[in-house]
């Protein structure tokens, strides 16, 4: 089996003459300047940040596995490297170990983090989405008589369930209609449904 390619970019000499020797010591793996299949970048570079760099490799090269290797570990930096592609992010001060089953790891196509990053990713995707208001220009009694609308109530319905007149309901589905610019009751109903509204209600 043939060595892992790996090309650094890190805009400190002494730290990239320290991780060519690292790697170089490692068996197996054999640092390059071109035809790489690993590229081992640093976030804070002169002139082109490592964001910026990822998303060119992954867009020019596809088959090049990026590898952020940087001081940054906040979740900015991490998720921001992520959508840019990288496969892996291994934070500074890594033992030798660590480097070198990143760096496998992410030449075999799989997606690795250091330890510490790894719970970061872990627990941003185990925190459950917020709510998103699929009508934000809706009050919140717009709101309500869109998902009535939506679960098939005529406007009397509606009005006993909230308490109104069915001319207020009236008046506030004219005031919904012009929001969502749609023509009609029908036309509503398709867009609540489509948004999630309209789950059945229990009778009044």
């Amino acid at each position: 089996m043939s060595d892992i390619r790996v090309v650094l970019a890190d805009d400190h000499p002494v730290v990239r003459a320290g991780l060519a020797a690292l790697l170089g010591s490692m068996a197996g793996i054999e640092v390059v300047l071109q035809r790489p299949d690993v590229a081992m970048l640093d976030l804070q570079m002169p002139g082109q940040d490592g964001f910026a760099a990822t998303r060119q490799i992954t867009r020019a090269a596809p088959d090049v596995a990026v590898l952020v290797l940087t001081m940054f570990d906040d979740d900015d930096s991490v998720f921001a490297a992520m959508r840019a592609g990288a496969r892996g992010y291994v934070v500074k001060g890594a033992e030798q170990e660590e480097i070198g089953r990143a760096i496998r790891a992410v030449a075999s196509g799989q997606a690795i983090f250091g330890p510490g990053v790894a719970q970061r990713v872990l627990r941003f995707f185990a925190t459950p989405a917020p709510a998103v208001n699929p009508f934000p220009d809706l009050t919140t009694r717009e709101r309500e008589i869109l998902d009535l609308l939506a679960a098939a109530m005529p406007n009397s319905m509606i009005a006993t369930r909230l308490g109104l007149s069915p001319k207020t309901v009236a008046n506030h589905l004219s005031s919904i209609f012009t929001k969502l610019q749609v023509a009609d009751r029908a036309q509503a109903i398709l867009r609540a449904r489509d948004a999630g509204l309209g789950v059945r209600q229990d009778s009044p």
